[in-house]
């Protein structure tokens, strides 16, 4: 009962960020948005700080489970095509909905991480089955860098999300596709 409390707690309050933005995160505000009695929240989650984590972590769970269940949604990544189909499906997701909200309150979460080392530890891109489908398909094309090419291409997709949170609109499938063609090419050679 405690965990479904606590849960209950932390999508609350990704609401309310996602909805208020970081000073309208309150203790107060989390139990309104949870309908619970006042000093619920602050009683599973002291300070702020508790609260945050709580959040972050739970942000975290979710996006995991997204990432993990997005290669199932599509055809196996063979072509620059299928990559893009993929991109364009994740950033749908990102931007319409409970996504939208979400990126919203992660967004707001990694600015708070700037003076955080526990969240931004939390936050730190873990592995998923979304990112290593991006990796393999890198891989089979010859790159030779997938790892860190697979890193460069889902941050610049992160960077095109945050850019059509703030400004609107979708993410044309044409900066996906150059995204993809970036990450394809060599790297020029030292000299």
């Amino acid at each position: 009962m405690a965990s479904d409390r606590r849960t209950l707690l932390a999508d609350s309050a990704l609401g309310v960020l996602a909805d208020e933005g970081i000073r309208g995160l309150t203790h107060r505000a989390v139990d309104r948005r949870a309908a619970l009695p006042p000093g619920t929240t602050s009683a599973y989650y002291r300070t702020r700080a508790a609260l945050l984590t709580a959040l972050v972590t739970r942000l975290v769970r979710l996006d995991q489970a997204e990432l993990e269940t997005m290669p199932g949604q599509l055809p196996p990544l063979r072509t620059v095509e299928d990559l893009v189909d993929g991109m364009v499906l994740l950033t749908r997701q990102r931007l319409t909905g409970e996504g939208r909200r979400r990126s919203l309150a992660r967004y707001a979460c990694a600015v708070e991480s700037v003076r955080d080392p526990e969240l931004r530890e939390i936050l730190v891109p873990r592995e998923n089955a979304g990112r290593e489908a991006v990796r393999l398909f890198l891989a089979a094309q010859g790159v030779t860098d997938a790892e860190d090419r697979t890193h460069t291409l889902l941050t610049c997709l992160d960077g095109l999300v945050f850019d059509r949170l703030v400004s609107g609109g979708e993410v044309p499938r044409e900066a996906l596709e150059g995204l993809v063609v970036a990450a394809l090419h060599r790297a020029p050679r030292p000299r």
